[in-house]
Order: C-alpha cells, then structure tokens, then sequence
C-alpha cells in the first residue's frame, strides 16, 4: 500500500469483508462449476485486494475473513486481519470493522466487496478525494443502481449501513436521516460487480476489463461462449 496522501480525506482505513470462499458465488451455478466459482472468487479476490493497497489516499487495510487463502493474500499486502464478524454477513463483517476502526479512533473508513474486479487504485482514489470532512458519507453505486460498492462513512460510525441487494437508495436515505448529505461518485470499474451470470457478460464488454486476470480467466474456462449460448 502507497503511503496516505497529504489530499484528501486522513486517516481512512478501506474494510474489505470476504466470505470463506469454499461455496462462493452460489448464484454462478447455472454457468460454472464449484471448482470454477472457487477460482473465479480467488482471481477477483486477489485483484480488489491489490487495487485497494495501491489507493494513495487510504491509511490501512482491514480485511474481514476466516478464509486461509484470503488471510494470506491480505497479511502479503501489508492487511490487518480481523475474525470478529466474518460469519455474520456482509452486513455484520463490515459493522465488526467499522467499531474497530471508531473505537481506535480513525477518521474514516471505506468498505468495498471482493468482488469488482475491474476497479482500479485510481477510482478508489478518485472516491476518497471527493469524500467531504466529517460528518460526511460518499458513495460509489453498482451499475443497476442497487448495490453500494464503495462507501466511505467518517467518522467510521457516522451512517448505519445495511448491505443486500438493494442497499444504494436505502443508504442515500439512512445518510440523510444521520444529517449528512450524501456525496455520490460513479466510477465504471467500481460498479461492475459480478453476482450473477448477466453481470459476467455484462463485465466481459466493459472496456476496463481488458488486462484484469478474471477476464483472462474467464475467457480461458470458456465463459464467453457460455453466455453466447444462453443468449447473454
């Protein structure tokens, strides 16, 4: 990880919660094998990991699991690895993280999921610096408007957050409701998750997957004529 920026936000610790990776991607499974979702989550995992330690503006990296090979990725970055809540959720990992960081004191911090491989060091840069001095809540929405795929909160406590498939306007309202005007910031690479087979073919035609490893990936195991033959 680059060291903290003197622009922008300070003291920001990214969480990143990954689920133990065994059964990963239940919603693949009309299209890959469990071995295949297993390497998919790996790739994708690795490159969140990678983009997050190189943002300039980030002080720390939490990441959230009880996964071996997720633990070992993230001590090699430079991570603190933390257990408390990794089996309660998206929701309950990002929640154990986030008191973490506000009983330490941070001034912030950012949550992304493992699995936006196309999101880069910039775009999460890009976020951070437009993220305002607290009390203040940033966001980076999916691509359908449904999910958050980055969220900043500083102080880390500021928002109550609640992650499922439709979170976006739901966190636009619960910031609202905490006297904080949202400040929203689309970036293409941050808003292509990938949960479900349309979001594979929808990631495959984006431009900023080109050079990723899950595309490279996923064209080795024959994803895109997969899709050719289900019509996405």
């Amino acid at each position: 990880m680059s060291p903290p920026s003197d622009i922008g936000a300070p003291d920001i610790w990214a969480i990143v919660p990954i689920k133990e990776l065994d059964g990963a991607k239940q919603r693949l499974a009309s299209l890959l094998t469990p071995a295949q979702r297993r390497a998919l989550i790996e790739v994708m995992m690795g490159e969140v990991l990678e983009a997050v330690a190189g943002a300039k503006r980030l002080a720390g990296i939490l990441v959230v699991t009880l996964d071996p090979q997720a633990t070992a990725l993230g001590r090699r970055l430079g991570a603190r690895i933390v257990i408390d809540g990794a089996r309660e959720g998206h929701t309950g990992s990002v929640t154990a993280g986030l008191r973490l960081l506000a009983g330490e004191g941070r001034g912030g911090m950012m949550t992304v999921p493992a699995d936006i491989p196309a999101a880069t060091a910039d775009e999460f840069d890009a976020v951070l610096a437009a993220h305002r001095p607290g009390p203040s809540f940033t966001i980076s929405p999916a691509h359908d408007d449904l999910g958050s795929n980055a969220v900043i909160c500083s102080p880390p406590d500021s928002v109550p957050l609640r992650f499922g498939d439709n979170s976006y306007f739901p966190h636009l309202d619960a910031a609202r409701r905490s006297g904080i005007e949202p400040t929203i910031l689309r970036q293409p690479g941050i808003a292509m998750d990938i949960d479900h087979p349309v979001d594979l073919a929808a990631f495959l035609r984006l431009p900023q997957s080109a050079g990723t490893r899950t595309r490279a990936f996923l064209e080795e195991i024959g994803v895109p004529g997969m899709l050719m033959e289900k019509g996405l």
